[in-house]
């Protein structure tokens, strides 16, 4: 396939022309930490992630592998991965379906969550927040946050609620 891409692709008719758009998978995010071990014992016993990978060929290089309850998307922790700023992560967000069951089950294993948001005025917002959840409980409209020892920040997001 062109530019090395591979994996299925959607074609797309253009009056006589077919455009082949190929898919893209986010699969991984690498996270800038200082301490691997203390970042993987967050995530793992903390979070809740999966520990899926721990790879260390030598001193130097070491790749650790997590993935969140539900998700086709992992993190890499790690020495040798990235030289991104420690800590410089921003806003990813983790979507679930009980915003305050989550958030309730961060804070007993020791996390600092923020209060949950809403967007305000939701039909017509503008980055405005107000204080609780959104009282429709729609989806996308409420938020908390967490960062991890080393400063990168998480975005809890509410989706499927009414659904669950």
């Amino acid at each position: 396939m062109p530019g090395g891409l591979k994996g299925p692709s959607y074609s797309m008719r253009r009056g006589e022309v077919t455009v082949r758009t190929p898919t893209f998978s986010v699969e991984v995010i690498t996270l800038p930490v200082s301490d691997v071990e203390r970042a993987m014992r967050f995530y793992v016993d903390q979070v809740g992630f999966t520990l899926d990978v721990d790879y260390s060929p030598n001193d130097v290089f070491r790749v650790v592998q997590l993935t969140p309850p539900g998700s086709n998307c992992s993190i890499q922790i790690g020495n040798g991965l990235t030289d991104a700023p420690v800590g410089s992560l921003r806003n990813v967000y983790l979507v679930v379906t009980d915003l305050e069951a989550a958030r309730s089950r961060l804070l007993e294993r020791g996390i600092e969550v923020s209060a949950i948001r809403h967007k305000v005025p939701i039909d017509a917002w503008d980055g405005g927040f107000a204080a609780g959840l959104d009282p429709a409980r729609r989806d996308y409209a409420s938020f908390a946050d967490f960062s991890d020892p080393d400063g990168n920040r998480w975005v809890l997001q509410e989706r499927g609620h009414r659904n669950a």
